[in-house]
């Protein structure tokens, strides 16, 4: 099947008990056993059945081999961390989400959890980072917020050269775009708050592993810290994934031509966004990616003409996250890279003067409109 056959006949379209055309909620906490004969379920942090439908939809969806959904996307990202141990060193790309960055430099620091971070748009720069201890590459491309491309297989060649697994998150793009175990990554994340969800109702987190070895390690984590996804968020998830295609073809629409209409905009400065043609490594997501997504930023012409377009708009939602139906703006110098020292902020680019834009399913030409009057009012 195409891929958007697959996000609704994946196995999990018809209730085999009743025929319903939805998965039950298991509202249940815990189960009645035979104490003489095993069962699969037992108690729900263990394994609970609408979660275990969201599981293995997500893991059809990667082309894995088993799925894990947890209470939020820095759970599964923690969670996938956790598979190492102290005195592990893992390379890390440097413009990574604000949350990863906050976890791999203080809590994992506390048990010696060595990061390096690097620019992982240059390979050369993943080469130069590996030490003996090193066991993992962790990537996000495109990056968050300045969108930048990482070659996937290249990355992948070097880690495997190294015996290094390479960890993804493919929030950005989710696996309708892109698909990092089918290119030889090992683990991938999402935050599926964000597109998977797609309607700003629900907090939570994905990871997909290639093979059972670590399927078995992941388990071990999840079960054992226990920050699993409840059966209504899960439920909530496998609706959303029913229309995850039509929602990004719109919205990828809508970031295009938002793009290119802030190119040529005199308030903006410079665009980043892989579906402009002058945007580095953008044959490079052509050949591992199947579209430029739907999220992109834009460097104002100075820190004031962006305060004021973020004061100003009215049509998009200024807030965290992305991903919903609704066009999204952020300012990642004080929401989702607060947490980077500003002189680490500055160094990577940035700016106080840098919004992102998750694009929504409004009408092209009202959001247009509206962002020319934020900045012009």
């Amino acid at each position: 099947m195409k891929f958007g056959s697959k996000l609704i006949h994946n196995g999990y379209e018809i209730d085999k008990t009743t025929g319903a055309l939805s998965t039950p909620i298991y509202q249940v906490s815990t189960y009645h056993q035979d104490i003489n004969v095993p069962q699969e379920y037992d108690y729900s942090r263990s394994g609970n059945p609408t979660r275990k439908a969201l599981e293995e939809t997500i893991a059809i969806l990667e082309s894995g081999k088993r799925g894990f959904a947890f209470a939020s996307g820095m759970a599964a990202i923690s969670s996938a961390l956790s598979i190492f141990s102290s005195g592990d060193h893992i390379i890390v790309c440097e413009d990574v989400y604000g949350g990863t960055y906050r976890i791999t430099t203080t809590f994992f620091q506390r048990f010696n959890l060595e990061v390096t971070f690097a620019d992982a748009s240059n390979l050369d720069n993943i080469k130069n980072s590996i030490k003996k201890n090193t066991k993992a590459i962790f990537l996000e491309t495109p990056s968050n917020p300045l969108l930048k491309i990482t070659d996937i297989k290249g990355a992948v060649k070097i880690a495997k050269d190294n015996g290094l697994l390479v960890l993804i998150d493919n929030t950005f793009m989710s696996p309708y775009l892109q698909r990092p175990l089918e290119l030889g990554c090992d683990i991938v994340i999402h935050s599926a708050t964000k597109f998977i969800g797609g309607h700003s109702d629900v907090i939570a987190g994905l990871v997909v592993v290639k093979d059972e070895a670590l399927a078995r390690r992941v388990y071990s984590v999840q079960n054992g810290f226990g920050a699993i996804l409840g059966p209504q968020d899960s439920w909530l998830l496998l609706r959303g994934i029913k229309t995850l295609k039509v929602r990004l073809d719109y919205q990828q629409q809508n970031a295009i031509k938002l793009s290119e209409w802030l190119s040529k905009n005199p308030n903006v400065k410079k665009v980043y966004y892989p579906g402009l043609s002058d945007h580095p490594g953008r044959e490079i997501n052509e050949g591992q990616a199947d579209g430029p997504g739907a999220v992109l930023s834009f460097e104002a012409k100075d820190d004031d003409t962006a305060k004021r377009f973020m004061k100003n708009v009215k049509l998009a939602a200024v807030a965290v996250s992305l991903g919903g139906v609704e066009t999204i703006v952020s300012y990642p110098a004080k929401m989702s890279h607060a947490a980077f020292p500003k002189h680490e902020r500055e160094r990577l680019g940035i700016k106080d003067s840098l919004i992102r834009v998750s694009a929504g399913l409004e009408d092209i030409d009202d959001l247009i409109e509206d962002f020319a009057r934020a900045f012009e009012e």
